[in-house]
């Protein structure tokens, strides 16, 4: 699913946008970037710090949510934007820096590596439905 069906940019926005500006704005390992140019938002991403055991303990950072508005791509400004990020990530002492893209994002795939991003892993995920509703039963 992308993201024009997935999200709801209606308002009032869905007491669940709140609650997650309200908690990354909280955890000093969280940053939402926004990108401007005269006034006019042109970019975001999302930011995080994540400890881990793997490498001696070292931290990563996670890039997700990548976006450029889409009359401005193939200018450089994405490029900007995650050179920023990775610099951001080596000044709070990552050891590395990572991002998932959906497997169907060709472009995005071909960006990336352009970039210098090695295509290193296959990721996974569940949906997980709210508490109290059944998704199915095993039997």
């Amino acid at each position: 699913m992308n993201g024009a069906k997935r999200e709801d940019a209606s308002l009032p926005l869905a007491p669940g946008y709140s609650a997650a500006f309200d908690a990354i704005q909280a955890d000093p390992n969280q940053m939402l970037i926004v990108a401007e140019r005269d006034g006019r938002v042109i970019g975001t991403l999302q930011l995080s710090f994540l400890p881990g055991l793997s490498h001696r303990g070292a931290w990563r950072g996670q890039i997700e949510a990548v976006r450029i508005a889409s009359d401005l791509r193939g200018q450089g400004l994405g490029a900007e934007l995650i050179a920023w990020a990775v610099e951001q990530c080596r000044a709070r002492g990552c050891r590395m820096a990572q991002l998932t893209s959906k497997s169907d994002r060709v472009d995005a795939h071909r960006f990336y590596e352009r970039l210098g991003w090695d295509k290193s892993h296959a990721g996974f995920k569940l949906s997980l439905s709210p508490l109290g509703e059944r998704v199915g039963e095993r039997g």
